[in-house]
């Protein structure tokens, strides 16, 4: 009696077992959201990654993998590509009226029929995030800009990016996507490359347009203010993306990566990656010349998923497609 007894219990749980997997599969699967650390800040941008480079570890997540518009975060992509390929940096470039076709209405120092070296148009992408000077890279790479932008969307699969997309270099279209947890491999990509590291963290950038001295400067408030702590960083900003802010920086005794998208105002990505930097390390204070900009964080936008619902992997939300955002041309 008793063995019949065992039989049908085991019967009963071969015939349940299945059921409870089948209900797990079926169930919608959130994104995971880490805790922070005690006593985090409260952000104004509403997607925030820090991670620890010392030891790899997330300390905090806001949002974090939530692929939206990224704006000139892009150029990121643009220089690895650039550089993967290892073209000549000496070559002449020569800016064309389809650079500035691609990228109107916004405006640029670099004119139709001007010409620089690849290094210089590479440097003024990334410090003074320089639209012409993307769209340039990626129309004189072989192959032309289809294979440039294939180049990056491989590019992001390699550096397993399997919420990020790419249409164009510059980061003007919303069809470039991207989300904090990714943009923090990018970022550490980026930094494998003293290029990189040394152009997008450069103070200004003098270079020759026909026959005179031009001056660019960065677009990293912080960059300008002499933090010499950044060791790689870029800014970005449409309408879609709002302002953004990602680098890796030197601590007195770590390596923190952080990334901040879409917040409001102008200086937010600012004064929110100084208050990260208080909490990671106390007695940290922003350099004397943007100490005024410190202030409370406001609470004056619409819920970060309300503005930005998830967009799925190498898929764009049509809400994203509109055309004729204007990058800021400076971020200070």
């Amino acid at each position: 009696m008793r063995s019949v007894v065992a039989g049908l219990i085991c019967a009963a749980s071969l015939l349940t077992i299945p059921q409870v997997w089948a209900d797990e599969a079926a169930a919608p699967v959130e994104p995971a959201l880490l805790v922070p650390l005690s006593g985090a800040p409260a952000l104004r941008s509403a997607f925030a990654l820090v991670r620890d480079d010392t030891t790899g570890e997330i300390l905090m997540s806001k949002n974090g993998t939530t692929s939206v518009p990224i704006a000139s975060i892009s150029k990121l992509m643009t220089a690895l590509v650039t550089l993967d390929a290892a073209l000549d940096l000496a070559e002449p470039i020569e800016i064309a009226d389809s650079d500035v076709r691609a990228t109107a209405p916004n405006r640029s120092a670099l004119a139709p029929g001007m010409i620089l070296t690849r290094d210089d148009v590479l440097h003024l992408a990334l410090m003074a995030s320089d639209n012409r000077a993307a769209v340039a890279l990626g129309r004189t790479y072989p192959g032309g800009m289809s294979a440039f932008v294939a180049a990056m969307n491989a590019k992001a699969r390699a550096l397993d990016m399997l919420g990020s997309h790419f249409a164009e270099p510059s980061g003007l279209s919303q069809e470039n996507v991207s989300s904090a947890e990714d943009l923090a491999r990018l970022i550490g990509a980026a930094n494998a490359h003293d290029l990189i590291g040394r152009y997008s963290t450069d103070r200004s950038h003098t270079v020759t347009l026909r026959g005179r001295p031009v001056t660019f400067r960065s677009t990293n408030a912080l960059v300008r203010a002499g933090d010499a702590d950044i060791t790689v960083q870029k800014t970005g900003f449409t309408r879609a993306a709002g302002q953004c802010l990602v680098m890796m920086l030197n601590g007195s005794a770590r390596k923190f990566t952080v990334v901040l998208l879409d917040a409001l105002g102008r200086y937010d990505p600012v004064l929110d990656a100084a208050a990260l930097r208080r909490w990671l390390e106390p007695g940290y204070a922003l350099p004397a010349s943007l100490a005024r900009l410190d202030a409370p964080a406001r609470s004056t936008r619409k819920s970060a998923r309300a503005r930005h619902p998830a967009v799925p992997s190498r898929a764009r939300d049509p809400r994203h497609m509109a055309s004729n955002e204007i990058e800021q041309p400076r971020f200070n």
